[in-house]
């Protein structure tokens, strides 16, 4: 994988093919999505609307939910292939959106 990431108990990680270049990654907890990860040459970053933060080597969109700062999508770019690892929030309330949120900043470009 052209990534980590920290993956908590009860989580799993699958993969599947997105392009003849590409992979999408999900991880779930049961059956709810908690993050995606695209690894390709184009990746259709942003997906939220948000604040552009750049640190750590990735670009990051930060969102004010419920008058908490979040970062729920990243972006590293890569000099080979993957050019592109774009990680973003999917689940959508509550204890998953943190989880996920927690994931998501827990993923690194190898």
């Amino acid at each position: 994988m052209p990534f980590t990431l920290e993956l908590p108990s009860g989580t799993v990680l699958t993969q599947s093919r997105a392009g003849a270049d590409a992979r999408i990654y999900a991880v779930r907890r049961e059956q709810t999505a908690l993050v995606m990860i695209y690894a390709g040459p184009a990746s259709q970053f942003p997906v939220y609307d948000g604040q552009v933060v750049q640190a750590g080597g990735r670009a990051s969109i930060v969102v004010t939910e419920g008058g908490r700062r979040l970062a729920l999508e990243h972006l590293f770019k890569r000099p080979s292939s993957p050019e592109e690892i774009h990680v973003w929030v999917s689940a959508a309330e509550g204890a998953d959106r943190d989880l996920g949120e927690r994931i998501a900043q827990s993923v690194d470009a190898r």
